[in-house]
């Protein structure tokens, strides 16, 4: 007899608010109706009526996790329009900044992955090395969250001492590489609780226009960061990851793998770090009339900017499109023929975030 399971909006199985209204057949999912905007806030409204710097400040609140980015994909945006050029320290410090945001995104997933899937230690050993992450971005910028790194032209600080960064990213090396990829990779307990389970196929993910981790488990070589390089990456050997499968098992491999490489972009930015000023100008920005797009690889995937301004201090119209708002749809795909139990690691696969979803 079919019947209907709600799941959400406020349930133990999400680690935000949304809603997913599963029809069922027995333990067999046979649709699924998606509903949002449960924490809606209007910041996009909210920029509309403050500065360009006050806006760097609340754009960085549309989510707790990946701040930095919209703070500086807002700042790219404003700077195209200004023809304002970032100098090389600036832009390499961003990258820095960007790849432990990613670093940090991906060890918040991996360990509600592990909880999910019923690894517990692993949980705690992962949120152990997630703390030492939040450590060195407190290190770098002096906040743990929403790190104020980013400013109209450049950065707001400097690294005095890169080489307090390199003893801690060779811990967190060491320890991805020998405990947590490991597992994740061959693990025959996360194999058997991810393997075929939630596919996405290719063209699946090519109809729903999906972005991020969760394209490229599913085969698609898309990332911002190689297509529309920006900051330092086209400086620093870039290295995509990707899976075919498209299943769970492939989106913790992308993961897994991509927390080696954003250890390396970082170490290979504190390489190459040059020397110079860490701004265009420390004058207020003037931002002249006209409209533009800016796009950068948030830990979830494509972030996009819409800005048009008038020639005031405040912009006349920003937009912002976050990943989750583009993959959310596809979990109705993914659900479809799945046993109800694996709806929990299904939907968490996505790594959905509904404070970017309902900004």
């Amino acid at each position: 007899m079919p019947y209907t399971i709600p799941i959400g909006p406020y349930h133990p199985a999400l680690e935000e608010p949304y809603k997913l209204s599963l029809a069922c057949t027995g333990e067999r999912v046979d649709g699924v109706e998606i509903e949002i905007g449960f924490s809606f806030r209007g910041i996009e409204l909210l920029a509309q009526r403050r500065n360009y710097i006050q806006d760097l400040v609340l754009v960085e609140r549309v989510c707790g996790i990946c701040s930095n980015v919209h703070a500086m994909t807002f700042a790219m945006a404003a700077e195209t329009l200004a023809g304002i050029v970032v100098p090389d320290r600036a832009r390499y410090i961003r990258t820095i900044v960007a790849e432990l945001e990613r670093l940090h995104s991906h060890l918040l997933w991996a360990g509600i992955g592990a909880e999910d899937i019923g690894f517990q230690s692993l949980f705690m050993e992962i949120f152990y090395l997630r703390e030492r992450v939040m450590d060195l971005l407190e290190t770098i910028s002096g906040n743990r969250v929403n790190y104020g790194m980013i400013a109209i032209g450049g950065v707001t600080r400097d690294l005095p001492d890169p080489a307090a960064l390199r003893a801690p990213l060779r811990e967190l090396k060491a320890a991805l590489e020998h405990d947590i990829v490991p597992v994740f990779l061959h693990d025959p307990t996360v194999k058997a609780r991810t393997a075929g389970v939630g596919v996405l196929t290719r063209e699946q993910a090519l109809a729903y226009g999906v972005v991020g981790p969760f394209a490229r488990a599913s085969g698609l070589a898309a990332d911002i960061r190689q297509d529309f390089p920006y900051a330092a990456y086209a400086e620093l050997d870039f290295h995509l990851v990707t899976e075919a499968a498209g299943d769970v098992q492939a989106r913790v491999i992308v993961r897994a793998l991509e927390m080696l490489e954003s250890i390396r972009l970082i170490e290979a930015a504190l390489d190459r770090l040059p020397g110079g000023p860490l701004r265009s100008s420390e004058a207020f920005p003037v931002i002249p009339p006209g409209e533009v797009t800016a796009r950068a690889e948030a830990p979830r995937g494509e972030v996009l900017y819409y800005l048009a301004a008038d020639g005031s201090d405040t912009p006349r119209r920003v937009k912002i499109r976050t990943p989750s708002f583009v993959n959310i749809p596809a979990i109705g795909v993914m659900a479809v023929g799945q046993q109800l139990g694996d709806m929990p690691l299904i939907q968490a696969s996505l790594d959905p975030c509904c404070s970017c979803t309902d900004r």
